[in-house]
């Protein structure tokens, strides 16, 4: 097989975000080698069956590969007499990622690059690795920041208006400096009732009783950007306070060189003009998207079966429904003993889709569990449902993908980001002032504001919502994405902020509402059943 088919088949796997082994790599020539002038129809068929596979990771060996390429010999005789091959792999342009197989960066501040972790990753890390959570997220937005005009060094010592140049010093400087001066930092509480500004330098109380505050809502662990003067009793007094400037997606790319933060895999420019020609065309697929699925109420079964009834009828099913927990009416805490009901009606629910053979064909299923599910603790992130609970369902329904929380889909070249967690209530409970009403009064935009600022999908103080230390990255918005999807039990809303689409599509059991969302326009349908 000639080199120039080696690179083919490379790119092709690539594309869909695989990388393959050697043996890997030697069992799909061997196929492709079989179909001699329609390499590249066999090469997607492969892809397409393989897409159905249940892999442990992007790395590809070829053991799946030989199971694949063994169903497609058996059906090739199928395959050709079939006018509908080219179809099969309809969800083939969807890739979920799981959030503990997301890749990990670190930024070199004395480089000024980032380099990839390689080693081992605990669920119970060291206590370096707390540590390490709070630089990593400093250095993520300090390396951002510098990146921006308005607060960058300049080249030469000039004069400056307020609306320039606005130059960063470091909190270990401000000691004996007279003068306002611009500073970056985290907002943490080393006393009671005594909040401070921490930087990798040093740390300064503050006084933030006159401060006025951008857009979002302050909470302890968030970072911040301020303007303010050391006072004599050694308090830094704060008069700005907001968050760091976002940056366009197209230039955090640009200053990444190629490399993959979201864990979807590396694409080429010209791979990535392809997949975008095809996420154009591709004007049928619909994502329908539902929060808090009761399977233990009738209702609620009752509401989705009437979602699934109107959707079986439709000319062109969805492509993909994402139904996010809690799947259960009650926390499923020390004190709840019902887990053999759950798996029974997961087993209902497997029922229930297997009455809608449209929808049990052609669409796919993505589980992402919620803050109050079955599961070893409350952190994030959680992983996927157990496997005791989900076993009748996937029995009947073998194509369901059961997801981590918070979990990532790429379609295409489009990046989504899906997280169940109650954020709001959390978010306002911790607040330190009251946010801003300058701009919005709307509780859900400040939100959308706070963590697309913050890079991170919850900054809360570590108290009040525990992360895996080791893999608070899998939890970055870094570089932004194009939808996120926060599942909350609080009203159903959407937002555009800054060329990012932000919705939630409300508690489904509670109040009957979804969302369907079309990745092809990113329009996002807030829907409702009647009441």
């Amino acid at each position: 097989m000639s080199a120039a088919m080696k690179k083919k088949v490379q790119r092709k796997f690539k594309m869909r975000g695989y990388t393959l082994r050697v043996d890997a790599l030697d069992a799909v020539l061997s196929f492709a080698s079989r179909f001699a002038g329609a390499e590249d129809d066999a090469l997607d068929l492969l892809l397409d069956q393989l897409d159905h596979e249940s892999l442990k990771s992007s790395i590809i060996d070829k053991d799946p590969v030989n199971r694949v390429v063994s169903l497609l010999l058996e059906a090739e005789a199928a395959v050709e007499e079939s006018p509908d091959a080219a179809c099969e792999g309809r969800g083939s342009a969807l890739r979920v990622i799981d959030a503990f197989l997301v890749p990990k960066f670190r930024y070199d501040p004395v480089k000024k690059i980032f380099y990839e972790h390689t080693g081992s990753l605990p669920i119970h890390g060291e206590a370096s690795a707390k540590a390490k959570l709070y630089k990593d997220r400093f250095l993520l937005l300090y390396q951002r920041l510098s990146r921006d005009q308005h607060f960058a060094k300049p080249a030469f010592e000039t004069e400056t208006t307020e609306f320039g140049s606005c130059e960063i010093s470091p909190i270990q400087s401000l000691v004996g400096q007279t003068g306002r001066r611009w500073v970056m930092g985290v907002i943490s509480q080393l006393e009671d009732g005594h909040f401070y500004l921490e930087d990798l330098t040093a740390s300064v109380e503050i006084n933030l009783s006159d401060a006025k505050v951008t857009t979002g809502f302050f909470t302890e662990n968030t970072i911040v950007v301020v303007e303010g003067q050391m006072l004599l009793e050694g308090i830094f007094k704060i008069f700005t306070c907001g968050f760091p400037p976002l940056e366009e997606r197209d230039k955090s790319l640009k200053a990444l060189a190629g490399l993959d933060f979201f864990g979807g895999g590396a694409l080429t420019k010209e791979e990535t003009l392809r997949l975008a020609e095809l996420e154009k065309r591709a004007v049928n697929d619909m994502f329908i998207i539902l929060s808090d699925v009761w399977l233990d109420n009738e209702e609620a079964m009752g509401k989705l079966e009437m979602v699934l009834d109107g959707f079986e009828n439709e000319e062109v099913v969805p492509s993909l429904f994402v139904l996010m927990g809690n799947f259960c009416s009650r926390p499923c805490n020390l004190s709840f003993h019902s887990y053999s009901s759950i798996r029974a009606q997961f087993g209902k629910l497997g029922q229930m889709i297997e009455s809608h053979p449209r929808l049990k064909e052609h669409s796919r299923f993505l589980f992402i569990p919620g803050p109050e599910d079955a599961g070893p603790s409350t952190v994030l992130p959680r992983c996927a449902l157990p496997r005791y609970i989900t076993e009748e369902f996937q029995n009947r329904i073998p194509n369901a993908i059961f997801s981590s929380n918070p979990c990532r889909i790429k379609f295409y070249t489009q990046e989504i980001v899906f997280f169940r967690q109650d954020l709001l209530y959390k978010m306002r409970r911790s607040c330190l002032m009251p946010p801003s009403t300058e701009e919005t009064s709307d509780p859900f935009e400040h939100l959308v504001a706070t963590i697309t600022h913050q890079s991170h999908l919850c900054p809360l103080p570590l108290v009040v919502q525990p992360v895996i230390w080791n893999y608070d990255h899998s939890l970055h918005l870094y570089p932004t994405p194009h939808t996120i999807v926060l599942g909350d039990k609080s009203e159903q809303k959407a937002f555009s902020y800054t060329g990012i689409t932000c919705f939630n599509p409300g508690s489904f059991s509670n109040d009957g509402t979804f969302v369907a969302y079309r990745p092809c326009t990113r329009e996002v349908e807030l829907s409702a059943l009647p009441a």
